[in-house]
């Protein structure tokens, strides 16, 4: 509460104390003035001065209460725009940067952030023109812009680096950039390289021109079908129509529109020939066709007219989507580094404990083989708030879930198998009971680790499911050979 709030409501309490003292006063001195004609009259009527009085006070107080709790605060009124549902995401993912430990990851995370939050702001629409080395990206770009905005006609792989130019549309009020990319499938590490670019570029798209110059190629089709399952909002343009007849065109479309039925419409396939072959007329005189793109200005003009406005918001919330993606992957990697260190701790300074004072028996159920402690330090690590005896009743449960399954008698067998080959019998009959108990902490704090990571849940397959799967990953001969070695150096030989 605000000091203004409590100020104001102690200055009515002192107003109230002093009405009230007031009040009786007056009260006193007309009841005494009353007694002298009537005392029986003057019984009554101060017993209902004084129930109105009570019912003043506890009205009063009522309201006083209600005046002094903390107000609760309402949640966040929905998004009313894509607009503001892509501010809200990018908030979203910056407060989750401020759970990343790693300073380097945080700040190349915050910087992609920062840099949707700025463009989303600028309001500037991004057309990136995507394909192959071949389609004739830069041809396109080229008849779109009406001037020479790059070289056309060269050797595959011409565009080294994404290029920018700005692009006008009649009707569109929007301010656009058109983005050439490298192309797709060009040949040598450089060449994938820059693909793996071009890809990138294209995923950040506000809309996406698809070029090619023939049927899909397989080459072609994965990236365009991966961008189209993400949502990427897409145009398919067949360039060079200008090779075939005018059926060959209408073919290609319609294949390229039954591949991509499920994902693209019949009237986002657009033919156009950016830069048409020269003509040899009969007088042996060069023709030079004029570029034919006005079916792609056309269905430009109208996709931007009727979605520009969601366009560039659709795909900041796409691109906050997949940024929230890399940031939890980041976290989660975070915190399984974090959960392994918490396992290792535990399941030291329990064998320690054990073999330095066995119990007989192998009797891990209230052991370091399932440890509350473990319980509420994996708890933290994932933010989930558990209490010790809810971490005991976590570990009775797991506990007896190993004796059931089994995996405790099979780590008995692993483990002595491995201390026999590396200790004399002696030895290892002796730390067994330490060592068992480390295996087994750490196939229960890895089975929390994961209960905690799918936020409290055990999945369709319950505990037992989850456990049995930590035992087959920790049971390989490899790790075994290395966890006995461990063991050694940390619990038998100290």
């Amino acid at each position: 509460m605000g000091r203004l709030r409590w100020l104001l409501s102690l200055t009515g309490a002192l107003v109230a104390v002093v009405a009230l003292v007031i009040l009786v006063d007056v009260l006193a001195r007309f009841h005494a003035t009353l007694t002298l004609i009537s005392p029986l009259l003057a019984n009554g009527v101060l017993l209902l001065i004084g129930v109105l009085l009570v019912a003043v006070i506890a009205t009063g107080g009522y309201y006083l209460l209600l005046f002094t709790r903390p107000r609760r605060r309402r949640p966040p009124a929905p998004p009313r725009t894509p607009q503001e549902a892509a501010r809200a995401s990018l908030s979203a993912v910056e407060q989750q940067l401020d759970q990343i430990a790693d300073t380097v990851a945080q700040q190349a995370l915050r910087e992609q952030s920062q840099a949707l939050t700025a463009s989303l702001e600028r309001g500037v629409l991004r057309l990136v023109v995507f394909g192959t080395g071949s389609a004739g990206k830069t041809s396109l770009i080229n008849a779109l812009l009406g001037e020479v905005a790059g070289e056309t006609g060269a050797p595959l792989g011409t565009t080294l680096e994404r290029q920018s130019y700005p692009l006008t549309l009649a009707g569109v009020p929007q301010t656009l950039e058109l983005v050439d990319t490298p192309g797709l499938a060009e040949v040598g590490p450089t060449g994938t390289a820059r693909g793996q670019q071009a890809r990138q570029w294209a995923t950040e798209a506000d809309l996406l021109l698809f070029v090619v110059d023939n049927d899909l190629r397989q080459s072609e089709y994965g990236p365009l079908r991966a961008l189209l399952a993400m949502g990427k909002r897409s145009l398919v343009v067949l360039n060079k129509t200008d090779l075939y007849l005018e059926m060959e065109v209408r073919q290609i479309c319609d294949r390229i529109t039954q591949t991509l039925s499920n994902q693209l419409s019949p009237e986002d396939v657009v033919a156009v020939a950016a830069n048409p072959k020269p003509v040899t007329m009969t007088d042996g005189d060069q023709w030079q066709p004029a570029p034919e793109v006005w079916p792609l200005v056309t269905r430009l003009a109208q996709v931007l007219r009727q979605e520009g406005a969601d366009l560039m918001a659709d795909n900041m919330l796409l691109q906050a989507q997949r940024l929230r993606d890399q940031a939890r992957t980041v976290i989660d990697q975070q915190r399984q580094q974090q959960a392994d260190q918490v396992i290792d701790r535990f399941q030291w300074i329990g064998a320690g404990v054990l073999a330095v004072t066995p119990l007989p028996g192998l009797d891990l159920l209230a052991t370091a083989a399932v440890n509350a402690q473990m319980v509420v330090a994996l708890g933290q690590v994932y933010g989930c708030s558990v209490s010790l005896a809810e971490g005991r009743e976590l570990a009775l449960s797991l506990a007896k879930t190993l004796t059931s399954l089994g995996v405790v008698k099979g780590a008995l067998q692993l483990l002595s198998l491995g201390l026999q080959t590396n200790l004399t019998t002696v030895l290892a009959g002796r730390a067994l009971q330490g060592v068992s108990a480390a295996y087994l902490t750490r196939i229960a704090g890895k089975s929390f680790a994961q209960y905690f990571r799918q936020n409290q849940d055990w999945g369709d397959g319950g505990m037992g499911e989850v456990v049995q799967k930590q035992f087959e990953l920790n049971r390989r001969e490899e790790f075994v050979k290395a966890f006995v070695q461990d063991a050694i150096a940390s619990v038998v030989r100290p």
